[in-house]
């Protein structure tokens, strides 16, 4: 939508100006004694209503073909072309709108062009024609300077927010004692479980460090870190949690930001599998289709689940996961959740990446 329309004021500025240049211009032709004002009138103000448009609609081919470094040449033939176009078609649509009056009894027509008006015509189009361009070219490069600037601001403050989620789980105490504790249990039950839980700890949090200057990683990888996250809450849960990942094998070298999945896996366990007595099956499914990376977690949700109101929090994390992905993926991310026939779901889909590697 042009910017304008978004601004009723702007928009009453603007037509009421070319409402007025109409009126201005038939007063001209008759200062000039070319034609009097009642009949300059009827071919002034149709022409200038027509073009206050066809001046607003050139701001969309200038969106559709913005100018930039490497196709700046293109761009400009594109817009020369543009020009040449519509001052021609708005030239020879005034020229037949003047032969037009001979039916109202002019018959020189309105206002009786000859063949030097109508060349000044297409030279005055041509002139106007052009400054429309370039005052949308300038607005539209203002516009994307902006939304640049305002992607770039997000994008700095979502990787703080990651930085600080990769500390967190970094020394999370809750999670970092429970899982000692439950080591120190295996210890004299079960020397051997022990000793692959604190195999898994090491590898999670050796994991966790190595993705903290990383912006994106395979998805072998998170799930490799999701393996050591819930082989640890299996020793503590026991029968409770099953796990099922479901990742197709082209979906493996796809690009994602580290840490998309791991949150969402630790909220379905923290406020869905550990709130049921007999537990659940968590479910974490990928595939890639028509250029996508489709991602899922599915979980039950306990008999008496939180309210909207209550939030469980949910809302707050999955919401701080769109808005993060949406300014990583300019908004081509989708993050969606909600009951599903498991319980919970959270699905998400981004544009496929693949590691070179």
């Amino acid at each position: 939508m042009h910017p304008l329309f978004s601004h009723w004021r702007a928009l009453a500025a603007y037509l009421l100006a070319w409402g007025l240049a109409g009126p201005a211009l038939a007063a001209g032709l008759q200062a000039l004694g070319l034609t009097p004002l009642g009949w300059a009138l009827p071919w002034t103000v149709p022409l200038c209503g027509v073009f206050s448009f066809v001046a607003l609609a050139t701001y969309y081919p200038c969106r559709s073909r913005p100018i930039d470094d490497l196709h700046s040449a293109a761009a400009l033939s594109y817009r020369a072309a543009l020009v040449v176009t519509l001052a021609t078609a708005l030239a020879a649509a005034a020229i037949g709108w003047d032969a037009a009056g001979r039916l109202f009894g002019h018959e020189a027509g309105w206002v009786g062009l000859t063949p030097g008006g109508r060349v000044l015509l297409l030279a005055a189009l041509l002139g106007l024609l052009t400054l429309a361009v370039l005052a949308h070219d300038l607005l539209i490069a203002f516009q994307r300077a902006q939304a640049a600037g305002e992607r770039e601001a997000q994008a700095r403050v979502l990787a703080r927010d990651m930085e600080l989620q990769l500390l967190r789980l970094q020394i999370d105490p809750h999670f970092l004692f429970n899982s000692l504790n439950s080591i120190s249990a295996l210890t004299h039950l079960d020397p051997a479980a022990a000793r692959a839980m604190a195999i898994d700890l090491a590898q999670f949090f050796r994991q966790t460090l190595d993705l903290a200057g990383r912006e994106r990683i395979r998805l072998a990888d998170e799930l490799a870190l999701l393996g050591h996250y819930l082989a640890i809450e299996k020793q503590r849960l026991g029968d409770k949690l099953s796990t099922a990942i479901d990742a197709a094998p082209d979906s493996l070298p796809a690009l994602l930001p580290p840490l998309t999945l791991q949150p969402l896996v630790e909220n379905a366990l923290k406020h869905g599998l550990r709130l049921r007595d007999d537990g659940g099956l968590l479910r974490v499914q990928a595939l890639v289709r028509d250029g996508w990376l489709h991602l899922a977690v599915r979980n039950p949700v306990p008999d008496a689940p939180c309210t909207p109101a209550d939030d469980c929090g949910l809302g707050l994390g999955l919401r701080n996961l769109r808005e993060r992905l949406a300014a990583q993926y300019a908004g081509r991310a989708r993050v969606h959740w909600g009951a599903d026939a498991e319980g919970f779901a959270v699905e998400i889909t981004l544009p496929l990446e693949r590691s070179a590697s």
